[in-house]
């Protein structure tokens, strides 16, 4: 079918590729972005703003000393924003608060969100790249810990787009553990994308392999690849994540590469990302179970750790709770309206 074109309905690994059937009826789609952003906002604000409102209340205190100015930077850093960017972001609103000599809670307010929203980055490309620019369909691999949300971040992904209008083809390549393989199918069904499946304990790379040759030859807009998230050995998880980007980019680039990231792992979740980046080149994380977590710093950590944007956000268990992550918004929930 054409670019654009409702893919036919998933029939599993091997399964009749042939037509003769009718196309899937249309799927009640995500709502649009904005819609879900001010829904995942409320969630925020209610789960998160300690943060914040911690740090309004300390900067609002009539003496601030240098005792104050430390349980800021103990407020910072119990929220996982990570050592170096506390003391910038201290550094700053020292200085902006000396300078200026402000005082009132709303001048407060907004010297504060001004600062946090510099140190999360307002300036990142937070954009999913999803086109290749070629003849090919854009390609996405979905790289992470088993128990992130990866698999399901890949349908919830593979949702937006179908919504938007695109076709996609899924890549079961997590082939070590069987359930990756068939709740990735059952979203496929579920949005109206084909799922490339293999045997379980098969080969991740030749069923990634199949899923973009799959791609081209359904002219579909996107291939989503989710990935084996083992962690037993450094070794083992390079050597098959390095393979499968070698034997997918036999047919083009590689678009995007996400991590997706547990926002309640907190620093734990930044040495998982460091083992990840040193095995594929992460182009963007995707921070799920964010309302979870009273510790929204974990932004500006890995961030900084891994010098790419955070672009997606989950927020809960519903088929849509994932959406763009927009750092204005995601201040505003921390300090509150």
């Amino acid at each position: 079918p054409p670019a654009g074109a409702p893919p036919p309905p998933p029939r599993g690994a091997g399964a009749d590729r042939g037509g003769g059937r009718a196309p899937p009826p249309p799927r009640a789609g995500p709502p649009p972005p904005a819609g879900r952003l001010v829904r995942l906002r409320a969630r925020l604000a209610r789960s998160q703003n300690s943060l914040g409102k911690g740090l309004l209340t300390l900067l609002s205190r009539e003496h601030l000393d240098e005792d104050t100015w430390e349980e800021i930077e103990d407020t910072l850093l119990t929220a996982d924003v990570g050592v170096k960017p506390t003391q910038e972001l201290v550094e700053r609103l020292r200085e902006r608060v000396r300078v200026l000599g402000t005082r009132s809670p709303e001048e407060l307010r907004t010297l504060l969100r001004e600062e946090l929203i510099t140190l999360v980055g307002a300036d990142l490309d937070r954009e999913v790249k999803t086109e290749s620019g070629l003849d090919t369909p854009g390609v996405v691999m979905v790289v992470g810990v088993n128990g992130t949300g990866k698999t399901t971040t890949t349908g919830k992904l593979a949702r937006v787009l179908v919504a938007d209008g695109r076709s996609v083809v899924l890549g079961a390549a997590d082939t070590f553990r069987a359930a990756a393989a068939d709740q990735l199918q059952t979203w496929g069904e579920r949005v109206g994308a084909r799922t490339v499946r293999g045997p379980e304990g098969g080969d991740p790379a030749s069923v990634a392999f199949d899923a973009v040759k799959e791609g081209i030859a359904e002219s579909a807009d996107v291939v989503l690849i989710d990935t084996a998230g083992r962690l037993h050995t450094k070794t083992g998880l390079m050597d098959e994540l390095g393979k499968v980007k070698r034997v997918v980019e036999k047919h083009g680039p590689l678009d995007e590469v996400l991590l997706v990231l547990d926002a309640t792992t907190g620093q734990n979740g930044l040495v998982q990302a460091r083992v990840f980046a040193e095995v594929v080149e992460i182009t963007g994380i995707v921070l799920t179970k964010l309302d979870g977590t009273a510790k929204g710093g974990i932004v500006v950590a890995v961030q900084r750790e891994l010098g790419v944007p955070v672009k997606l956000v989950g927020l809960g268990e519903g088929a849509d709770d994932l959406a763009p992550f927009e750092p204005a918004a995601f201040v505003d929930a921390l300090i509150g309206d």
